[in-house]
């Protein structure tokens, strides 16, 4: 038998051991959505949940981007249109359109997408640097994912609202 202590012991090396382990599943995995033909990943790590689109309220003088907020279970959430973001065509909102939640720097932002398809495990060889294209605006592109034939963009979740933008937005949250 072990000792009180060492069983103490041991059951912290456990929740480590099992704290690494739910470490290493998220390590490599990425949730996968659409925005028309384009396919973007967001490291699993930033994601608490996946819901169908919700009514929004406007809130004036944020980014145009910003549509707005939604009231999710007693939270708060401000929700960005990755289109208009990305600089892509609006487009109306169906049944696939999603929002993926993503906790990033102390706050939660909802993020609206055509939809979602999967969570992929892309391998660290298949993970490349984005082209340097000096246009400015791929700053939240963190790297380019190859996965069978498709390309996926793997955005760099810190880096979608610059500075100002997060500070607004936790402001208005407040």
């Amino acid at each position: 038998m072990y000792s009180e202590k060492e069983g103490e012991h041991m059951g912290e090396e456990m929740n480590n051991v099992l704290y690494e382990l739910e470490e290493d599943t998220q390590k490599g995995k990425f949730l996968t959505f659409s925005l028309g033909n384009e396919y973007y990943g967001i490291d699993i790590m930033y994601v608490t949940e996946i819901v169908g689109i919700q009514p929004i309220t406007l809130i004036p003088e944020l980014p145009n981007f910003i549509r707005g907020i939604i009231n999710l279970r007693g939270k708060i959430i401000p929700v960005m249109d990755a289109r208009i973001k990305f600089n892509k065509e609006p487009k109306e909102y169906n049944d696939r359109t999603c929002i993926i939640v993503i906790d990033v720097l102390e706050l939660s932002i909802g993020i609206i997408v055509d939809a979602v398809s999967e969570v992929l495990p892309i391998r660290n060889e298949d993970i490349v640097p984005p082209p340097n294209l000096n246009t400015g605006g791929q700053k939240y592109i963190k790297s380019i994912g190859k996965c069978n034939d498709n390309v996926i963009l793997i955005l760099d979740c810190e880096k979608l609202l610059n500075e100002s933008e997060m500070d607004e937005l936790k402001s208005s949250n407040e």
